[in-house]
């Protein structure tokens, strides 16, 4: 009888060394941990680092081209009636940029190459100042800019004043040329196309053209 209890008690013995992990090559039960991980270091986000305010560069003003323009008519279009002899006969207003250095002072000329007498000379401008950049609607004779009047030379009607399209019939082409010079002209209202080219010749820094078509 005491053998059995023995016996009893070194069977449970043996249960419990299996349990606990001694003994027989038994594996030792995982122990838990029993402190929380350790959180990695939260750091700020790195602040942007403002970049530097760029100011733009001041634009640079291109000044105009030595070109001839008219609100009116573009290049190669027709010249609205109002500026002709079957409208009020006035002249159109014209523009243009700056003449090179050294320019004194321009000249235009309005003509005809399609007249059927050959070319017909419709209005002549001379010593407009060389710091004038548009001749306005309607330019009487003798306007003046800063005192400094501009001189009328004589058409082909043999009048020192503007005269429009005014064609016998089909389409002719008005050719309006500005022309600046290094010189002023001693020429009067009397001075017709010839005798102004003549007083040009040599003294012609640039030349600008425009172009406007009549029918009739």
């Amino acid at each position: 009888m005491k053998f059995r209890v023995l016996l009893g008690l070194c069977a449970s013995l043996l249960v419990l060394m299996a349990c606990a992990g001694f003994g027989g090559g038994g594996v030792p039960a995982t122990t838990e941990p029993t402190e929380a991980p350790i959180q990695p270091t939260a750091f700020p986000a790195p602040t942007a680092v403002p970049a530097d305010t760029e100011i733009p560069p001041t634009p640079t003003e291109v000044p105009m081209p030595f070109e001839l323009t008219s609100t009116v008519f573009a290049q190669g279009e027709p010249i609205p009636i109002k500026f002709s002899c079957k409208g009020e006969d006035i002249s159109p207003p014209l523009a243009w940029g700056d003449p090179p250095a050294g320019t004194q002072s321009l000249v235009l000329i309005m003509d005809d190459p399609d007249a059927p007498g050959g070319t017909w000379v419709h209005w002549i401008v001379f010593n407009i100042p060389a710091d004038v950049r548009e001749l306005p609607e309607d330019m009487p004779a003798g306007m003046k800019f800063d005192d400094v009047a501009a001189t009328f030379g004589k058409n082909s009607w043999g009048r020192s004043n503007y005269g429009g399209p005014c064609p016998p019939g089909g389409t002719h082409r008005y050719f309006f040329k500005l022309y600046a010079l290094d010189t002023t002209m001693s020429l009067d209202e009397s001075a017709n196309k010839s005798q102004t080219l003549a007083a040009m010749e040599g003294h012609v820094l640039a030349e600008a053209e425009l172009m406007g078509t009549y029918t009739r």
